[in-house]
């Protein structure tokens, strides 16, 4: 998997590197991320625990291209074996600017690496994810998304085989605007389709209802609070309800 996703990365610093004449600024942030819980397309992978995310996202000279690390473990004991690395190069951009279509997206695919667990038991080839939205379709403020998510295994005789297939996610975003807060407060509401990932059933699995803002700290540093409430409807995603918090801190530069 290394072998294959090694030129994938090489292809965007080039890409990246012929635009550096019209734009020198190699952008980076430094994401530091605490969940109560993880959900992960629904499912709690750390049961009980909360999770910490430390995350570099390069964006390449206002390209759209980038490329994402991310390390993800528990914030307790009795979870080693699933902290994992994520490396995931991406692409973003609009089509059809200055239509009332006009559409946001973003196209990536990642490695997830184990390093506590042997390579065929665990890891998968690619995570794709096509996320769209459109922001100028709806009354001002109201933003509808659609992500899709897909994930296969590294190769025909690794373990988890049953892993391989979709996940749907149908969203709307609303932009409140609150005179003591210096950001609006972020409402987001969506429905979940799991598609046989991970062995789930094929169905309706979940529904996430959130509300969010972002708080500057410096020029450089922003705080972005959220509380989420995750209403589940199949059991072999999830078998019950869930309220968590996500706390990320933004260094870029």
């Amino acid at each position: 998997m290394k072998k294959r996703i090694l030129p994938i990365i090489v292809l965007l610093l080039s890409t990246a590197g012929l635009a550096q004449a019209k734009d020198d600024k190699l952008g980076v942030t430094f994401d530091l991320t605490y969940m109560s819980k993880w959900l992960s397309k629904g499912a709690e992978v750390y049961g009980q625990q909360g999770a910490l995310f430390e995350t570099i996202d390069l964006d390449l000279y206002g390209t759209g291209f980038g490329v994402k690390v991310t390390h993800r473990n528990a914030t307790a004991s009795g979870y080693v074996d699933k902290q994992r690395f994520d490396f995931r190069p991406y692409y973003k951009s609009q089509l059809f600017e200055g239509e009332s279509y006009a559409t946001n997206y973003n196209i990536s695919c990642g490695y997830e690496h184990y390093p506590g667990l042997a390579r065929n038991k665990a890891n998968t080839t690619f995570e794709w994810i096509f996320a769209f939205s459109w922001p100028d379709i709806l009354p001002e403020g109201f933003t509808p998304r659609y992500i899709a998510h897909y994930e296969y295994p590294a190769g025909s005789n690794y373990e988890y085989s049953y892993i391989t297939g979709w996940v749907h996610r149908f969203g709307l975003g609303y932009d409140m605007t609150v005179p003591e807060l210096p950001k609006p407060l972020h409402l987001s509401a969506e429905v979940a389709y799991t598609d046989g990932l991970g062995g789930a059933a094929h169905d309706w699995s979940h529904a996430t209802f959130g509300i969010s803002t972002g708080l500057k700290i410096t020029d450089n540093l922003s705080f972005v609070p959220g509380l989420y409430h995750q209403v589940s409807m199949d059991d072999s995603v999830c078998r019950r309800d869930v309220t968590y918090c996500i706390l990320s801190m933004k260094y870029g530069f």
